[in-house]
């Protein structure tokens, strides 16, 4: 018993006879799809020879289709609709349109580089949509656990049995003065220059004023806080009317001296690297958009902590 064999069309193969159909010849189709004549000729040859039927009849120099070219022509620009429909919706797609991405951020990571990343998100993805949230620490669980964002960009880790944390950047922290204030002079500080000043805004149970405070009490060093603020953005107001120095990470100053010319950012003489981190929900993947946004916002952080390193 004979089998009759099915043959399937390839759609470089629907494109082109569509193509010659249009244009009504080889010398047309190839125009059209920007292709060489002898291409377009071999691939009807093989199509004809390979459904057994005649396509089209030559007429005068013309590509005349037969009564079974033109039914399958009205599948073909079915067909064509729907992938000029697909294409559209890749490209929407490819600007990130109809996509949201929800995130939230310490105070620390959010005042420069989050921006930046955004920046960098929307450069890739023009149409894209984005929700920013600034979280204290202890806010982050609530945000992850109650599905109102991807993820969380965090000064520190901790131990929860339905988050996940991935490393994010390497940082430091440095001093910042007033450009009229004594510490201004030097390249560099020790922390027991900055022991001998009127200190701004550092908090021990704060991640980046324990790694301090721990400095001190390891060098026995005797300091005061004067003013307790706890946003970046707080202190550094206050450290421009010269009312003390501040420590804070590399992140929050990066480019301050161009946005502020009264403060100085310092070196700290002493080692005080920290981590920062992205945490997120273990039982859900987070989209493409926002691994993007995470991977640009990687690239951010680690070049500030190269540039800025002691």
């Amino acid at each position: 018993m004979n089998k009759r064999s099915e043959t399937s069309l390839t759609l470089r193969q629907i494109e082109v006879m569509r193509a010659v159909m249009i244009s009504g010849s080889i010398t047309g189709a190839s125009k059209m799809l920007n292709v060489s004549q002898p291409g377009i000729s071999r691939t009807m040859k093989h199509l004809e020879t390979s459904l057994g039927l005649a396509l089209f009849t030559r007429t005068g120099g013309r590509y005349v289709p037969t009564v079974a070219a033109q039914q399958v022509f009205m599948q073909m620009q079915e067909i064509d609709k729907k992938l000029r429909d697909l294409n559209f919706s890749i490209s929407q797609l490819e600007r990130g349109h109809d996509v949201n991405v929800s995130l939230a951020s310490v105070p620390s990571i959010a005042h420069v580089m989050v921006p930046r990343a955004a920046a960098g998100l929307k450069r890739r993805y023009p149409d894209i949509r984005m929700n920013i949230e600034i979280l204290k620490i202890e806010e982050a669980i609530d945000f992850l656990l109650l599905g109102k964002g991807d993820f969380v960009c965090m000064s520190y880790r901790f131990d929860h049995p339905s988050i996940t944390f991935e490393p994010l950047a390497e940082g430091h922290l440095v001093c910042v003065c007033h450009q009229d204030h004594p510490l201004a002079q030097h390249a560099s500080v020790s922390a027991a220059q900055i022991a001998q000043c009127p200190l701004i805004g550092i908090d021990t149970n704060d991640p980046y004023g324990r790694i301090l405070s721990q400095i001190f009490d390891e060098h026995g060093l005797e300091y005061q806080i004067e003013i307790r603020a706890r946003f970046g953005t707080t202190v550094l107001g206050l450290v421009q009317q010269n009312l003390g120095v501040a420590v804070l990470d590399c992140f929050t100053v990066d480019g301050l001296e161009t946005r502020a010319s009264d403060l100085k950012v310092l070196p700290i003489k002493e080692k005080t690297t920290f981590s920062a981190w992205i945490a997120r929900r273990d039982d859900i993947e987070i989209s493409s958009f926002s691994q993007t946004y995470i991977d640009i916002l990687r690239q951010e952080m680690a070049a500030v902590f190269k540039s800025e390193q002691p």
